[in-house]
């Protein structure tokens, strides 16, 4: 059997205040997620069903509206880099070793890149990992030209044209 929530009175008349005067949807939903529980006696699942919202997003609710209330600092979203494996700049640091390589036209090969990133990690990584640390950071695959710089396109018209029509036997 799941715990009784414990909401106190004062939080309680805090929320119907808000209720009463709110304007703005995310306000009321975080009032209501403690009025619900509190006066109807409703589960997290069922105040989640009421709200419109998962059962994680109430309890997520309720917290921000308590730390509001205790005058705390309370993050609008929680996005981000959550699971980050380095600092930004740490990553530009391990990008700037193979930066010359890139400028003087080395071709880097990705395979190489991760087996150096994990040995700095100290734990495998996967490719896309480096194809997300390339993109992030404004890296892109360019493709070498279609024609070589130094051909002539006169010369290969002429030759065309007083080329042998057949070919024999050597």
């Amino acid at each position: 059997m799941a715990r009784p929530t414990r909401i106190d009175q004062e939080l309680v008349q805090k929320a119907q205040i808000l209720v009463a005067q709110t304007t703005d949807l995310q306000a009321l939903r975080e009032a209501q997620s403690i009025l619900l529980p509190a006066l109807h006696g409703t589960t997290l699942e069922q105040t989640a069903s009421l709200l419109g919202v998962s059962r994680a997003t109430v309890h997520r609710l309720q917290t921000r509206f308590r730390a509001k209330c205790r005058g705390r600092f309370v993050a609008k979203c929680h996005g981000g880099h959550r699971r980050v494996l380095m600092r930004l700049e740490d990553e530009r640091a391990f990008l700037a070793s193979w930066a010359e390589q890139a400028k003087e036209g080395g071709v880097l090969v990705v395979s190489v890149m991760r087996a150096d990133l994990s040995q700095r990690l100290g734990r495998p990584v996967a490719a896309s990992v480096v194809y997300r640390l390339l993109a992030r950071h404004g890296w892109r695959k360019l493709a070498p030209d279609t024609r070589h710089p130094k051909s002539d396109p006169q010369v290969q018209e002429d030759w065309g044209k007083n080329s042998p029509k057949r070919w024999g036997p050597c």
